[in-house]
Formats: structure tokens, sequence, C-alpha cells
């Protein structure tokens, strides 16, 4: 198996992954900023023992998010400050096999019921994250078998990642 390079984004996106994960699942959409923590030790000097001592490192900030729409359409809206240096979300999604797609129907509310009820369907957390400069990234874990492996990668959720890259732009 080889492993991701590190940087201070791939933590960020592990530290998100883990903190959504300890709270288990069924859970909302989640969007957090991810703030250079040197930047936010100087702005709170009181959070420094609370965060990391790694100069580079990013913090991820939970933002609140109504819970009236899908993440994907608040991204529409989403422009964050200069002082944010990326972004992270958490979305839970159901997926099915490749071979499934071509036998579902077209029709919006026929499409959710015959995903929800295929015998394929795999329930997955997706984590993606993105910085100004263009990095990425990202996350997969299944929620069965409960100790499932946790992929990661650049761009293993590219409409995900593609919607946050948009709110730094």
């Amino acid at each position: 198996m080889q492993l991701m390079p590190d940087s201070p984004l791939r933590q960020a996106a592990l530290e998100v992954e883990s903190h959504v994960g300890a709270q288990g699942w069924d859970q909302p959409p989640r969007l957090f900023a991810l703030v250079p923590t040197a930047d936010l030790i100087a702005r709170e000097p009181g959070l420094a023992d609370q965060l990391s001592d790694d100069p580079d490192s990013m913090t991820p900030v939970e933002q609140e998010l109504p819970g009236d729409r899908e993440l994907e359409d608040l991204l529409t809206e989403i422009v964050w400050p200069d002082a944010v240096a990326g972004c992270a979300a958490v979305v839970e999604r159901i997926m099915l096999p490749p071979e499934a797609e071509a036998s579902l129907p077209d029709d919006p509310d026929e499409l959710l019921a015959v995903v929800a009820a295929h015998p394929d369907r795999r329930e997955v957390r997706l984590v993606a994250a993105v910085v100004r400069d263009g990095g990425s990234h990202s996350a997969v874990r299944a929620r069965e078998p409960h100790d499932a492996e946790l992929l990661e990668g650049p761009d293993l959720v590219p409409g995900l990642i593609e919607h946050l890259r948009r709110t730094l732009a």
C-alpha cells in the first residue's frame, strides 16, 4: 500500500474525518473553514495549548449550516474571506456499483426509492478539502463493515472538490 504524501491539507482533512466520524453516522452535511494555525494563535493566544504546534498546520473551524438546503446548493453562495486558507466539507451518501447505473430511473423520486432499496448500495462518508492554491485532499469511508478502511487521495470526490474550489475563487 502506497502512503499519501503528508501535508497540512491532508492532516486537516484527516482531522475533520476523525472528528465527524467520532460522532457516528446519519449526520447532516458539515462545513469547515481551514485557517492557518499560526494566524489563529496570533489572533487568539489563549488557544495555543489546544492547537497544533506545527507552524504550517491548518485548523478546521466548523461553520453553522442551515438544515433546509443541500450542501451543494449552499456552496454556490459562499465566498470565504482572505483569512481562510481553504475549506473542507463532509457529506454522507449512498453509492451504487457502476453496473447498477444503467437500470436507474430518470424520475428523482423513483430514483431515491430504487437506490435506497438496492441490495448493492453502500453508505459512505465523503470528506473533501481544498486550499486556495488549488490543492485538494479527499477521504472516503464506508459505513460497513464497522472497521472499514479509510480511502484517501487528492481527487476521490471530484464533484465536491470542485464545489469547494468555487467558494475560494
